[in-house]
């Protein structure tokens, strides 16, 4: 049976001669048709794809008319047919899939049959998400060059570690990376403990990712003031009035047009309002995840990658050229030429920028360092390296497909900085900078362009929420739910991983709704999986390492860097604590550069504010001096008292200052060993706290496992043997190699690097020898073209 045409109404289009609106539950309507259509369904074949493309089709007859264009939600009808094929594709997708599998291997792994092209994508897919593109950009607009080097120093400076863990992850032979607490320390408990910590991980990935892309879309489908409703028209009145006064001279304002002016700064109302509900948005995008990939299984997921990595690179690729004319058109030089004329010269700093004084180079290193020896951690590492058909086709797709990645945030960054040219600060929250872009730049074609960067932005999402769904899914399924129901067939496996892919989409979302901005995410999720990576990385390497030194290593961090920071804030007093007030001291930073017209417009900005605080009697310190452009000029840069112990410290509702977000357990436990830590710079503090993150499981693990006794010798002898047996191509041939090392687990002993050692480093091959060469170019080549991009047009 194929879906019917849609029927939305009957009126003639012909006699069409004015505006006219229908609800906006025509969306739901549209959604309602196709999944019941879907729900009778016997056969999905093309035929549906083609008349779901005819329905969409029809909306430039049926949605709202104004004048003479299309629109619904401030998008033309050919964005929203866009967006409709876009949505029916990856529905079709995921039927089809459907009927390929038969147990949870093809399920959670796709058959093992991945070739290079879908391993490159899929790495590239589940690594992109919408929050990359978003704060990439956002971070590059707020804090220039040195934003943008922030939020990608990480993903290049561990490429070496990323040619390395696909050999490992494939050769482990495993369904799902909590089967590794089972083949290395024998303990299903771990498994389960491991399981949940990255459920937990999961979600906040992929809530990022439905921030990004929400505030994004949210940008885009911005209401005409005649749709305002009366709150919204209030804010409005305010936000004009505000701009209102900025334009009258300083000299000119009233004492009580003063007052105002200095209340509306801090209140900074809203001047525009989106059709768009983010958490309605978020549930529909969550919806048509679950569509495609519950029924699809990895299958449907990584075919999707692999479309989906095509739109990201589109994504990437589609506002440079629009905002290079409208650069050259409004400045009269290009992007390189104009980032040099028109924007403050701190904004080119690709390190030591007063923007980031806090984001030294020895925390964004460290930073760097831990959260790629995290990176094994991560469990859809073992879903993206695993389900390919042998290690070499796990290493050249996976790091292929991070690459990709790492240059896209090039050009992310390079349009960050364009936007700075295009709009300064007028956009006042930085992770609305790419929809506000997009509408401008990219509306009122009549192109499509528009519906196509909303299906980008949700493909990106989708092709990272899909794959950790799946093994997050898997997780919960095989290692915390088999643990209390046992011996049931495949096909009752397979509905309660289904059923726990809803419940995991449904907390990311819950978590995207309630959580707090993308950068500060960001860094917690970046570092979240240090409370495991000593025990998967030393049981690797080590053989010491057991099930005592692991579980301490595990527990211990957990509670330090997860458990301790979320629960002790609840307790009465802690927040309050004069002790925990502690706050580094302000330092001055002085920074000489060569003035551009936008150090001129920054400066001309900063005295009318002077002056408006003098003029309040607020004003700190001497009136700024004025600059001329190409002559040298200083900066003085104030790095504030910043809380050592807590994220900010703020006002309650009582006007009590209070420390807010998670509790820094271990830098309160060095002070109370006697380090002051408010003599640091706040750089410096970070820094010791990310480190630690490193030393104390890793050194808590290999202590213990010095002082017990190591795991049965028989049972490591094969487990390490496995890792230095490389795959076949085939389940068959594997299978033979495996059976030829568990006779013989000592017949790749040579491949040992410590020969009579209990290090099991393996000696590198050429391969491996060409995989660092490649990562290092690789490093040199990026920086080289972010340095490139700031120098060009000088």
């Amino acid at each position: 049976m194929c879906i019917k045409p849609l029927k939305i109404s009957k009126v003639n289009i012909a006699i069409l001669k004015k505006p006219f609106e229908i609800s906006i539950d025509y969306i739901d309507i549209l959604y309602d048709s196709i999944y019941r259509s879907y729900k009778m369904l016997t056969s999905f074949d093309m035929y549906w794809l083609g008349l779901c493309i005819t329905a969409g089709n029809k909306i430039n007859h049926y949605i709202i008319y104004k004048g003479n264009t299309g629109m619904f939600w401030g998008l033309e009808s050919v964005d929203v047919v866009a967006i409709v094929v876009y949505f029916a594709f990856t529905i079709w997708i995921g039927v089809r899939s459907a009927k390929k599998i038969n147990n949870q291997e093809d399920f959670y792994l796709g058959g093992r049959s991945f070739g290079k092209l879908v391993q490159t994508f899929a790495a590239f897919g589940q690594g992109t998400s919408s929050e990359s593109v978003v704060t990439t950009t956002a971070a590059a607009n707020k804090s220039g060059a040195a934003g943008g080097w922030l939020m990608t120093a990480m993903g290049v400076l561990v490429l070496p570690f990323l040619w390395f863990i696909p050999v490992i992850m494939r050769r482990l032979r495993l369904l799902n990376m909590a089967e590794f607490f089972v083949d290395r320390y024998q303990s299903q408990l771990m498994a389960a403990f491991y399981s949940i910590i990255q459920v937990i991980f999961f979600m906040l990935i992929v809530s990022m990712g439905f921030k990004g892309m929400s505030a994004t879309i949210s940008a885009i489908a911005i209401k005409p003031v005649d749709q305002f409703s009366a709150e919204e028209m209030y804010e409005y009145d305010r936000a004009e009035r505000l701009i209102e006064l900025k334009r009258v001279p300083i000299e000119s304002l009233g004492a009580n047009e003063v007052n105002e002016l200095l209340t509306l700064n801090t209140e900074n109302p809203k001047h525009e309002f989106s059709y768009v509900d983010s958490a309605k948005l978020m549930i529909v995008i969550a919806v048509m995840v679950l569509l495609y990939a519950v029924m699809g299984g990895l299958e449907a997921a990584f075919i999707t990658d692999l479309v989906q990595g095509g739109f990201i690179i589109l994504l990437t690729i589609i506002l440079v050229p629009f905002a290079w004319i409208k650069i050259v058109q409004q400045t009269g030089h290009t992007p390189f030429e104009a980032m040099h004329t028109e924007l403050p010269t701190s904004m080119l700093e690709l390190f030591g920028s007063p923007h980031l004084a806090d984001f030294t180079w020895y925390y964004v290193l460290s930073f760097s360092i831990v959260g790629g020896i995290a990176l094994i951690g991560q469990a859809n590492q073992m879903t993206a390296c695993g389900s390919a058909k042998d290690d070499t086709v796990a290493r050249f797709g996976f790091f292929t497909g991070i690459v990709m990645k790492r240059f896209s945030a090039v050009v992310w960054v390079f349009i960050g900085l364009m936007t700075v040219i295009l709009y300064g600060d007028s956009i006042k929250n930085p992770e609305f900078i790419w929809g506000h872009a997009t509408r401008d730049l990219l509306g009122g074609l009549g192109l499509g362009l528009v519906g196509l960067m909303i299906a980008s932005l949700t493909a990106a999402l989708m092709s990272t929420a899909d794959t950790l769904m799946l093994t997050a899914s898997s997780l919960v399924t095989n290692n915390v739910y088999k643990l209390f129901v046992t011996e049931r067939d495949e096909k009752h496996y397979l509905l309660v991983g289904r059923i726990f892919s809803v419940l995991y989409i449904a907390g990311a979302v819950t978590i995207a709704i309630f959580s707090g901005g993308l950068v500060e995410l960001f860094i917690y999720a970046a570092l979240f999986n240090a409370v495991v990576a000593a025990s998967i990385w030393m049981g690797i390497i080590w053989r010491r390492a057991n099930l005592i030194a692991a579980w301490s290593s595990m527990i211990i961090a957990f509670c330090l860097f997860i458990l301790l920071p979320i629960l002790l804030p609840i307790f009465p007093g802690v927040q309050s604590s004069e002790m925990l007030k502690l706050e580094t001291n302000p330092i001055v930073v002085q920074s000489t550069y060569t003035a551009t017209k936008g150090d001129k417009l920054k400066r001309v900005a900063e005295i009318k504010y002077w002056r408006l605080q003098n003029m309040a009697n607020l004003a700190v310190g001497q009136e700024p001096i004025p600059v001329e452009v190409g002559k040298p000029f200083s900066v003085t840069t104030i790095i504030p008292a910043q809380p050592v112990f807590w994220a900010e410290l703020s006002k309650d509702v009582n006007g009590e200052i209070v420390g807010k977000g998670l509790l820094n357990v271990e830098l309160v436990a060095l002070q109370a060993m006697g380090f002051d830590l408010g003599d640091n710079r706040n750089s410096l503090n970070k820094t010791i706290a990310v480190s630690l993150k490193l030393i104390i499981p890793f050194g808590i693990l290999i202590l213990v496992g010095f002082l017990t006794k190591p795991q049965d010798k028989h049972h490591l002898d094969i487990f390490y043997a496995k890792l230095r047996t490389p795959v076949a191509p085939t389940a068959e041939a594997d299978a033979k190699q495996m059976h030829l090392t568990t006779v013989n687990p000592s017949r790749f002993d040579k491949d040992k690097l410590f020969t009579n050692s209990e290090w099991e480093f393996r000696r590198w091959n050429k391969d491996d020898w060409a995989g660092i060469f490649y990562s290092v170019i690789t490093m040199i080549t990026i920086v080289g073209l972010l340095w490139g991009m700031l120098i060009i047009g000088r």
